[in-house]
């Protein structure tokens, strides 16, 4: 769906067509609920945390302006969204985060779905501020592009580039003490270098 057609069925919604609200939850439930699901860690309250968003979304729709993407106000609301129930909650239990080793160029989801349960990620981004956490996963999974996230956390580009790397620095650092961690419990073993996929 593109942009002039989000326009059109918000357009539609706000003159009385509340069944034309259906396509935009069509069009982007499996997006929102994805990046609830690794932000929350958890599938039920995923699904909840989805169902919210688009309510939001609904009352608050005479506020979306025309000229940004549908899609990055729709994010901005999710995010804000997750990052609030996390802080609620204080007790950040994070799925695991893409990361891939330097030779490894396989696809995001079969790095994900390899290393999903891994004890040593979750340990990581344990460690990591929810806003990291949200930036680091629209970058490395969601697969945006710094203008969309940019859009997303109004925040300026450089800006976002800037602490990407201080965020991926920290990732990579606090997996190697994790790793260090799962040796010390499970006996001897080759630590792997990692870095993330995206820059």
């Amino acid at each position: 769906m593109d942009e002039p057609a989000f326009h059109q069925i918000v357009a539609d919604v706000l003159k009385g067509e509340i069944d034309q609200y259906e396509l935009i939850m069509n069009r982007c439930n499996n997006a929102i609920f994805n990046y609830c699901y690794h932000m929350l860690g958890d599938y039920a309250e995923a699904e909840d945390c989805t169902q919210e968003v688009f309510l939001k979304a609904y009352r608050h729709l005479s506020k979306y302006e025309a000229d940004k993407p549908f899609e990055a106000w729709l994010y901005r609301i999710a995010s804000n969204q997750c990052i609030d129930l996390l802080r609620k909650r204080k007790l950040y239990r994070y799925l695991p985060f893409l990361y891939q080793k330097d030779q490894d160029n396989r696809h995001v989801d079969q790095v994900i779905e390899h290393k999903y349960y891994n004890p040593s990620v979750l340990r990581a981004l344990a460690r990591l501020t929810a806003e990291e956490r949200s930036l680091l996963i629209l970058r490395c999974v969601e697969d945006k592009s710094y203008h969309e996230i940019s859009l997303i956390l109004q925040q300026g580009t450089i800006y976002l580039r800037k602490k990407f790397e201080r965020a991926a620095a920290k990732f990579r650092k606090f997996y190697a003490m994790a790793e260090g961690e799962e040796t010390n419990e499970h006996g001897q073993r080759q630590r792997p270098e990692t870095t993330l996929s995206k820059g």
